[in-house]
């Protein structure tokens, strides 16, 4: 009859689309072909009706998780697409009926909770961990490590001193895992987190639509701005032909040469002599040298065999004494170091002493461009040019430097080069200029400025409004505004 499945445990699977109902069952209709549940869970959930119907229809599959009576009913009134047959199920003990409710206990299985039934194949056999066993009848059996089953009264009775110790059985219940996963919407949070981050790399609107501030910031960035930033924080009293600005955007503008030589003067004038000068021009410069060759990855202990080799050329100048002063520093640091440096009977004592200081690092030098390498060196530093003496550009010994430099194919950078109206016979791929950059030429390359130390107060002295660029560092890289 009907009435003998009221009040039993069923699980119905109503395929993808509709998901898994756990409940007691409160009805059976066979003329409608329909089934009821009170209390359903739905895909491990308690549901918020207080009973569900169910067609036949849309049953895919039936499982009988606990009977009401503990006998089969003579004639099973189950609708013929309901093709669970019952089974004779011990009563367990009492605690059962409060486990009922519980949405973790409902989606166990029968054979979950039945290891071995009098009937069934061995197939329909599975492992279960000390809460199905624990829940076991008198009349079931529980293989021992050896594979030996024994009668499951006696090892009811050790499993429950072992694992018992009077702990909630709930505990112990499986998690329902599919039905859980069927909740989990994948494609809608992952589309939330797109949208979170797209709006992240946005502006957020605060106040008005017309205030609008960024949502993230740097750890190093200040978010409290007292006052608007001023980007041209450096004014000239005659500006040169080209203005640069830096990486966070001030504005360096160019000045003339005549006025770079006044800052010059006046610096000495106050205590920066041109040997403090040729000091950090050199420092500087082989900093700069030392990051093109490959810094930390190309200069260590294990890469001794591959020391990185530099051409350096020279003119009998203030511009060469500071490629010497360069050539020392790379020198120090295991650059090997070749000088390209003319006879000449007479030279500036800045020349003199600084080739002095050279000749004590090991490094190497050659008077003839013969002796220079025939295959390509890692950099080549050009200080062949002078601000006031462009005649050397018609001497022999330049030329045939200028024509090494361009021949060998390794990248060059130009220490203090001229400005852009006096030519350059070496296309260079990086300039480094003094204090403030002139207006150079196209062939100067990427423009980098360097700190020599000259002091706000000079820069004021000769007409200058100055904000010093260089932040944390003493090489900054300059970009054409």
């Amino acid at each position: 009859m009907a009435s003998d499945w009221l009040g039993s445990l069923v699980s119905i699977n109503c395929g993808p689309a509709l998901g898994v109902f756990q409940g007691e069952v409160s009805s059976v209709d066979q003329s409608s072909q329909t089934i009821s549940l009170r209390q359903p869970f739905h895909n491990g959930v308690k549901c918020s009706v207080p009973e569900v119907t169910f067609s036949a229809m849309d049953i895919r599959e039936l499982k009988i998780l606990d009977i009401r009576n503990g006998c089969v009913p003579n004639s099973p009134s189950v609708p013929s697409k309901m093709s669970s047959a019952p089974v004779a199920v011990p009563r367990g003990d009492p605690r059962s009926q409060e486990r009922l409710n519980s949405p973790q206990q409902c989606s166990k299985s029968y054979g979950d909770r039945h290891l071995d039934v009098p009937g069934q194949p061995k197939a329909f056999r599975r492992r279960h961990n000390s809460w199905s066993s624990s829940s076991r009848g008198a009349n079931q059996v529980t293989p021992k490590k050896n594979g030996v089953k024994n009668g499951g009264g006696q090892m009811k009775h050790r499993d429950d001193e072992c694992f018992g110790d009077g702990v909630d059985d709930g505990l112990d219940a499986d998690f329902d895992f599919e039905g859980n996963l069927a909740l989990f919407d994948k494609a809608a949070v992952f589309s939330e987190i797109d949208t979170s981050e797209r709006r992240g790399n946005g502006a957020r609107s605060r106040g008005t639509p017309q205030e609008q501030t960024p949502t993230r910031y740097r750890h190093d960035e200040n978010i409290l701005e007292a006052k608007p930033i001023v980007y041209r924080q450096i004014t000239v009293p005659q500006p040169g032909a080209k203005e640069y600005c830096t990486d966070s955007g001030l504005v360096v503008p160019s000045i003339s040469y005549e006025l770079h030589k006044r800052l010059l003067l006046v610096a000495e004038r106050h205590g920066l002599s041109l040997e403090r000068r040729l000091e950090m021009t050199g420092v500087c410069a082989s900093q700069m040298a030392l990051t093109l060759l490959g810094g930390p990855n190309r200069l260590t202990p294990k890469n001794v065999h591959q020391r990185p080799t530099v051409a350096l050329l020279c003119g009998p100048h203030v511009q060469g004494a500071q490629g010497i002063s360069c050539g020392r520093h790379l020198a120090n640091h295991e650059v090997e170091v070749i000088l390209f440096l003319p006879n000449f009977v007479k030279m500036l004592d800045s020349v003199t002493t600084e080739l002095a200081l050279f000749n004590k690092t090991g490094g190497k030098q050659v008077s003839s461009i013969k002796d220079l390498p025939d295959t390509p060196v890692d950099l080549i530093i050009n200080c062949l040019d002078c601000h006031e003496n462009t005649f050397l550009m018609d001497q022999p010994w330049y030329r045939a430097a200028a024509d090494w430099a361009n021949q060998n194919r390794a990248p060059v950078l130009s220490i203090d080069p001229p400005v852009s109206g006096q030519g350059q016979a070496v296309e260079a791929k990086w300039s480094l200029s003094l204090c403030l950059p002139l207006p150079l030429a196209e062939g100067a390359g990427r423009v980098y400025l360097c700190d020599i130390g000259v002091p706000r107060h000079v820069f004021q002295e000769v007409g200058i409004k100055y904000h010093s660029p260089f932040g944390c560092k003493f090489v900054i890289p300059l970009h054409s505004a």
